[in-house]
């Protein structure tokens, strides 16, 4: 778990790069309606929650550096015993000093009478504007009671500035404490998916898979980092399936697409592997090219190559494989400048990967694609995607989508795959299944 010690040490670096005469707003997420009077499970906004470690509603982060009285405010909710009663203790004011380090804390209901003279003192004001509007129109009604005031000699910030563009640079590279976290919930991710391979069998249901996942995470005080994708069959060849309510036919392969998270950390892994235990030989042809793609990829991570490498390498190994194959036709070469692999490759090699499952970070700084550095992590996903019907394929190529994905952390030397205990070679994977059935 992150510690209050690594939440007050990043405030106090995005201060520090933040400047005097500066303020910080950052709101947490708001409850999501699941139908009618029925929430979905609270899950704090990201950047919130990288900087307080309150998982609480209705609350806002306030950074003021160097303020004489107090650099990190919290606003929150007030302890209510007849609420609690229904939904759960909260941290109140006094919590929020207490157990969270707030210099200061006021009731959230304050906030329209307070804010607005905290904001008075400052010279820039650094907010994201467009992820949640609503709050967006409450900062201008203060910037525009701040305008109003003017003659009386009110002061207005005269800057806006995106928090995004310091913040997400701090989250794209993983403290120690971070890298633990991640490791954990890839742990717990490989549990998930071993014991899926082990479970599998024909005229299973995708949703029963599902379930093996979600009794894997929750016993592990865990929950889905995003929604999982169990498909079988022809579902394997849509990228973003969730329905998850298919039979699992024998001669088919299940691809799955499932991470836990931890303490609001992400792992993201993906594995295809055959609903008998068994690969028949077209299956293992392309899961062999995609297995080299990602391999090929994978060496790539590494501090000093830029983002774009493993892409490279991954489509390199993928379109001379696909041409051995006979599903490309043309010169290896010719057809990666033409793009060609993009008709059964459609998706790119990875993504940063941290509190959410996409991450935050540029990939590109100064148009150049941007260098790898120790700390970062990303994952590392090739795929093929050929659906029936595909013109100028052979039909034993049909329906057959395989992913494989994995977790990576950037080194100094060579790239941690955080994901590595779950197999991904075909007589690895036949052999577990063989175990488990």
């Amino acid at each position: 778990m992150i510690t209050q010690k690594e939440f007050s040490r990043r405030r106090k670096q995005l201060m520090r790069m933040m400047g005097k005469g500066s303020i910080a707003i950052i709101p947490t997420a708001t409850e999501q309606l699941r139908n009618r009077d029925v929430e979905f499970p609270f899950r704090p906004d990201s950047d919130f929650y990288y900087l307080t470690g309150l998982h609480e509603p209705e609350a806002i982060a306030v950074l003021i550096p160097r303020r004489p009285h107090g650099e990190y405010l919290l606003f929150c909710r007030e302890r209510d015993p007849e609420m609690e009663t229904w939904t759960g203790r909260r941290i109140g004011t006094a919590g929020a000093v207490e157990e969270f380090n707030a210099d200061d804390a006021f009731p959230i209901g304050d906030v329209d009478e307070i804010l607005p003279g905290l904001m008075e003192s400052c010279e820039r004001v650094f907010y994201t504007m467009g992820s949640r509007p609503e709050f967006d129109q409450q900062v201008m009604g203060w910037v525009n009671r701040l305008r109003e005031g003017a003659r009386t000699g009110m002061r207005t910030p005269d800057k806006f500035v995106s928090l995004e563009h310091l913040l997400h640079d701090m989250r794209l590279y993983k403290s120690r404490s971070e890298i633990r976290v991640m490791r954990t919930a890839a742990k717990v991710a490989c549990q998930a998916h071993r014991r899926a391979m082990q479970v599998c069998q024909p005229g299973m249901h995708e949703y029963e898979i599902e379930a093996e996942f979600l009794h894997e995470f929750r016993s592990a005080g865990m929950v889905p980092a995003y929604s999982s994708i169990v498909g079988g069959g022809a579902n394997g060849c849509v990228l973003h399936y969730v329905d998850n309510n298919a039979v699992l036919n024998d001669g088919d392969l299940l691809l799955i697409d499932a991470g836990s998270e931890y303490d609001c950390y992400a792992s993201d892994v993906t594995r295809t592997f055959p609903v008998n235990g068994r690969f028949s030989e077209p299956q293992k042809a392309l899961y062999e090219v995609v297995l080299a793609a990602q391999v090929a990829a994978i060496k790539k991570v590494r501090a000093g190559n830029n983002w774009n490498a493993p892409h490279a390498a991954a489509v390199r190994v993928m379109t001379r494989g696909l041409v051995k194959l006979g599903i490309l036709k043309g010169s290896p070469a010719r057809l990666i400048k033409e793009e060609a692999y993009r008709r059964f490759y459609m998706h790119r090699t990875g993504h940063w990967l941290g509190m959410d499952v996409h991450d935050v970070g540029d990939y590109k700084v100064g148009g150049a694609w941007r260098e790898l550095e120790p700390g970062m992590v990303l994952t590392v996903e090739p795929g093929v995607y050929i659906p029936a019907g595909s013109r100028g394929v052979a039909r034993k190529w049909w329906d057959i989508g395989i992913r494989i994905e994995d977790d990576v952390l950037v080194t100094k030397d060579e790239p941690e795959v955080l994901s590595k205990a779950v197999p991904r070679t075909v007589a690895e994977i036949e052999s577990l299944m063989a175990a488990g059935s």
